[in-house]
């Protein structure tokens, strides 16, 4: 029995990957993600040295500054602009508009221009990626068809972003082995253009989203977005939890440097040491969560996941060894891509579809300034506590929260299992397998429990259509003119005719077991149904095929 466990689990890591390259659209988003943040890393290397040479550490701080203050502000403000239509393309606008700026600073640099130009090259590329990631991970629910194909496209880009953690810097390494900074710019503006080619063309239903109204500006619908985690307090618990990860995530940027210097006695090359431990964790731990996609339980890894950014901390200010902070902070990295697989399903599969790009733009927002907060506090703590002191408080922080909201987040898991359930039942009904998860998880939140008696009427003929029934258990009977037309089991809906073609009922619907239905108002099921090309074609289909075996003798209006 163990043995089936495991191959199992290794089906299921294997299948996680290779839905994602068997989707065409989302093996373009991935690949797309991967160049683009490949070339940011090997940007942020290439610009720190531009900022080194020209003022030493302090400039490379300020301009790290000034890079982080326009995400911090902008992402809100900018992202509702992907809510307003197809995704992919503002993601290709965006990586032209880094390209574009990336190229510009590769040549300030070649013809030994003001380096003031290339700082401002700079911010135009970071405000033009603060948008990218959270129109990426708008995207990606639009391209998946199940929770399960959402959790493993999440848990792919949380690989491909640790492989570009350490991919970008090493590309830019090898570059400035035998070239110099301008061509690392210009390989890195390269890798951007080839992020926006690879969406050129993408095929796809994207969710109608109503236009935005010409009153209303970006600051308003930010602000919708900002309404919508507000009143939602799943998404208030997770990016609460986030901005706390992001905390400790910024404190560690200062306590790397300290511990390796002044703790460790490793000097300057150790800080690089404890910094690609962190990054091999991530990548080694993206590669073990393909084996937890289908556990159904995202919350509580999301928990292990935010405690493991703490922990380590914790342990290495309590055994301030060399060899034992390298193993502890890898696991940083584990938690790191637990997070990015559990963090970004859970917000996808709770916030609205038509204000997601926001929600995440709220989180790009909280994380930075987090970042910057935690910084702060880290060296505060320092000054305080001593090394070791600050290390234990730091570190206590993520794992006290996560141990404090595992409750609220094995109750998320129950209500995402039950979705995940109900999206099951409607992927049963041809006219809703088409459907984008985003959509049918809209018709899914809208089902009502319906209970039947053996022998009752569901409705007659001639009645007037108010919903749409699926089955989800017993069976039904469908008389027209007093005759046995058709027998429904589970899995099987009735009712769309009246609702599509705007009629009363053609036939009548009876219990011929006890049964257990579930019901769709008239206004979710038309507007998603409708909404799309396929689903509208197969209910189109669906209705000539039951009026072809069956029309009432006397037409209904």
């Amino acid at each position: 029995m163990g043995e089936g466990r495991r191959h199992g689990r290794l089906h299921d890591a294997a299948a996680a990957f290779t839905s994602n390259w068997r989707n065409p659209n989302l093996r373009r988003a991935q690949l797309s993600f991967l160049g683009a943040w490949t070339a940011e890393w090997a940007f942020t290397v290439a610009l720190g040295i531009v900022a080194y040479r020209d003022g030493g550490a302090a400039a490379v701080g300020l301009v790290g500054l000034l890079r982080m203050v326009p995400s911090a502000v902008l992402a809100p403000l900018l992202s509702p602009i992907a809510d307003r239509g197809r995704r992919e393309r503002v993601l290709i606008l965006v990586s032209i508009v880094r390209g574009v700026a990336t190229a510009g600073a590769a040549l300030v640099v070649a013809v030994t221009g003001p380096t003031a130009v290339v700082y401002v090259l700079a911010v135009l590329s970071t405000i033009a990626a603060t948008l990218y990631r959270p129109a990426h991970s708008a995207l990606l629910p639009s391209l998946c068809s199940t929770g399960h194909e959402l959790a493993s496209a999440n848990m792919v880009r949380g690989l491909l972003d640790s492989a570009a953690t350490l991919v970008g810097p090493l590309l830019a390494a090898v570059l400035l082995g035998f070239t110099g900074v301008d061509v690392v710019f210009a390989v890195a503006a390269g890798a951007s253009f080839l992020a926006a080619g690879l969406l050129v063309g993408m095929r796809y239903d994207a969710p109608p989203r109503p236009a935005a109204e010409r009153s209303t500006g970006l600051v308003a619908e930010a602000v919708d977005g900002l309404r919508a985690v507000v009143r939602n307090r799943d998404l208030v618990l997770i990016l609460g939890l986030a901005a706390a990860q992001a905390l400790t995530r910024g404190a560690l940027t200062v306590l790397s440097v300290v511990v390796a210097i002044e703790l460790l006695g490793t000097g300057e090359p150790g800080v690089g040491a404890l910094m690609t431990a962190v990054g091999v964790g991530a990548v080694l731990g993206s590669l073990a969560a393909s084996f937890l996609v289908g556990t159904g339980r995202l919350g509580a890894w999301f928990a292990i996941g935010v405690g493991l950014w703490g922990l380590p901390l914790t342990l290495v200010g309590l055994v301030p060894q060399q060899s034992a902070a390298l193993g502890l902070l890898a696991f940083i990295g584990v938690g790191n891509a637990l997070i990015d697989l559990a963090g970004f399903t859970l917000i996808a599969r709770m916030a609205p579809d038509e204000v997601l790009a926001r929600v995440f733009g709220v989180l790009e927002s909280l994380v930075a300034v987090s970042i910057g907060i935690g910084a702060v506090v880290a060296a505060g703590m320092i000054a305080w506590l001593g090394v070791q002191g600050a290390l234990v408080a730091i570190g206590l922080v993520c794992p006290v929260l996560a141990v404090v909201c595992w409750r609220r987040l094995r109750l998320l898991d129950r209500s995402v299992d039950a979705l995940d359930a109900d999206v099951g039942l409607l992927r049963q009904v041809p006219m809703f397998r088409a459907l984008p998860l985003p959509s049918i998880e809209q018709l899914a939140r809208g089902l009502e429990p319906v209970a039947v008696d053996a022998g009752a009427v569901v409705f007659s003929q001639g009645d007037a259509g108010d919903r749409y029934y699926v089955v989800e258990s017993g069976e039904a009977e469908v008389l027209g003119d007093g005759r046995v037309v058709a027998t429904l089991g589970p899995g099987e809906g009735f009712g769309e005719i009246a609702l599509l073609r705007s009629t009363r009922r053609t036939a009548t619907v009876t219990a011929k077991t006890a049964l257990e239905l579930r019901a769709l108002r008239p206004d979710r099921f038309l507007a998603v149904v409708l909404g799309y090309t396929a689903s509208a074609r197969e209910a189109t289909e669906a209705v000539d095929d039951r009026l072809g075996r069956f029309a009432p003798e006397e037409p209904t209006e």
